[in-house]
Parts: C-alpha cells; structure tokens; sequence
C-alpha cells in the first residue's frame, strides 16, 4: 500500500487553460491566486509565476473554515513576509469575501492613483481568477457577484471556459478553469492534492490514497481520529492497518469478518473533504524546503516584484 502508483492529471482542457491564460493576461490590472488554506503550498500551482508575467498579485487562502486556524496565521504570515497581499475566506459561507475589493485596491494602489492623474478614475478594475481545481474559484465569484454566474460544483475540472464577470466597486472579473501542472514530480504534493479533490478520483487508488491519510492524521490530528473513528493515539500499525481497524469499528465487514477497506476508504475520503473530522491542514510553514519546493519560480516574492 506504501507503493501507490504515480499520480498524473493533466487533461486536455488544462493545457488550453494555460493558453487562454497567456493570452488573456494584457487585459487585466492584477491576478487573485485562491489557495486551498488546508495546503497553502501544494495548491500553488509552479507554473503560475511563469504564465502570469509578474503581474500583482492577490493571494486568497480560501476553506479557511476546513483548515487549522493556528496554521492559517502562519501560513498568511509566510506570504505577507513574501510581499504577498493576502485575505482569508470561506467562498460557500462568504466569510471574508467583503475583504476581497479593499485588499484588491491596496494591492493595485500605485496603477489607480495613476489612472486617476490621467482623469481614468472610474476606469474598471479587471481581475483574472486563477488556482487549480476545486479551489473555490467559481463559488467565491459567486459570492462576490452576489448570485449563481459561475458553474461550481464540488469535484475538479467542472469550469471548462473562460467567463468575465462584473461585481460591485467597479470590479470585473475573469474567470478561468483549475489547471493542475503537466507533471506532479513530487508525489507527496500529488497525495495532497488528492486528499483534497484536486484531482479526479476516478484515476485514484482510493484505499492507498486514504491508507497514506490515515497515517498522516495518526501523527498530527490523533485526537480527531480516536473521536470519529474510536482508533486509539497509541494504535500501532501502518496506514493500511488504521484503514483496516477504521473498517471494523465502523462495521464496515464482507463475509467472514474480513474489513471492507474500499469502502472504509470511500467514507475516509469524503468525511474528511466534508470537514466531519475537524480543522485540518495538512502542510507546516516551518516544514517547507528552502530549495526545491512547490513554491513557484518567483518564490520570494508572490506578488510578481521585487
């Protein structure tokens, strides 16, 4: 179960997206970034930096209310000492997206003082929405635009276009789809995005994938575990054993006693993605390499400056 095949996800339309992105790019004023605050630096996709040519930068660490608010402050902290600008949210709720157009104003505040010396003060701001997929791109749109103008939906690569969309304050939006990068090199990057839906679990080993979770919240989140799921701080065993006692303490059992581990993996993965274990974030500032990371090319400084 330690041998999980490589994760790769990288369909058609993903490669589309970064042409789209290329091209569109000379019409907008800034780019927001929407992070998955439960992985605040594997959700950052590398490619990024490069495709969006140094332009501002917004950082949102969207699910905030699904990640461990301790690791959040550190992690808006390790952006802020990177020259990010950076908001919290939670698009389904609407928590802290009134702090979207005040952040996006600070953030291009150089560029509107000079549209309002050149008498373009009412010149519209256009904003391109970007992040991978299942980040929350569609529903915080929705939520700023006040009602239902991007498709959202909880599963990755549901938005397939390109859409603009005007919000108040003046702001126009610009819609893309989630794309991943054409090579998940660090696996451990590919196992967390997978935790989280990025990726499709159609081409998943789901009970490799939550054997690794399991081991995972074994050594960080035990008392959420012995909670839900009766497994013990103290259970020994390796991932796919917690998988196994997850399944008989669920009842979860085929014929002969035998622990159903597919279906204790499908409930694994969807009450975690459902937030039915508690705060969880699964990646440290302090854990990050100095050299080598998900980090992107401009890893100093996310806002595209120096």
């Amino acid at each position: 179960m330690e041998d999980m095949k490589d994760i790769q996800w990288f369909p058609g339309h993903m490669a589309k997206t970064r042409r789209m992105i290329t091209k569109s790019l000379p019409l907008v004023d800034a780019v927001a970034e929407l992070l998955d605050a439960r992985l605040p630096l594997s959700s950052r996709n590398p490619e990024f930096d490069r495709l969006t040519r140094r332009k501002p930068r917004l950082v949102i660490l969207n699910k905030a209310d699904m990640a461990d608010p301790q690791l959040t402050q550190q992690w808006v902290e390790y952006y802020q000492k990177r020259g990010a600008v950076v908001i919290t949210a939670d698009s389904k709720s609407g928590k802290g997206v009134k702090n979207f157009a005040p952040a996006l104003r600070r953030l291009l505040a150089p560029q509107l003082a000079q549209y309002a010396a050149k008498g373009m003060k009412g010149r519209p701001i256009r904003v391109m929405i970007l992040g991978i997929p299942n980040v929350g791109k569609s529903s915080l749109i929705n939520r700023l635009a006040g009602g239902k103008r991007a498709k959202a939906e909880d599963r990755a690569g549901v938005t397939r276009t390109q859409q603009w969309i005007k919000i108040d304050g003046g702001v126009e939006l610009l819609d893309t789809p989630g794309v991943l990068w054409p090579k998940l090199d660090d696996q451990e990057v590919a196992c967390r995005l997978a935790f989280t839906g990025a990726v499709r679990d159609e081409i998943l080993d789901l009970e490799g994938l939550a054997a690794k979770l399991l081991a995972f919240l074994h050594s960080n989140y035990p008392q959420m575990l012995e909670a839900r799921y009766r497994i013990a701080p103290d259970a020994e065993g390796n991932g796919f054993a917690l998988l196994e006692m997850l399944a008989k303490n669920r009842g979860m059992l085929l014929s002969g006693g035998i622990p159903n581990t597919e279906r204790a993996a499908i409930a694994l993965m969807d009450e975690y993605r459902a937030a039915k274990l508690g705060r969880i974030t699964l990646e440290k500032p302090s854990s990050v390499p100095q050299t080598g990371t998900n980090d992107g090319e401009n890893s100093e400084n996310p806002n595209g400056a120096h």
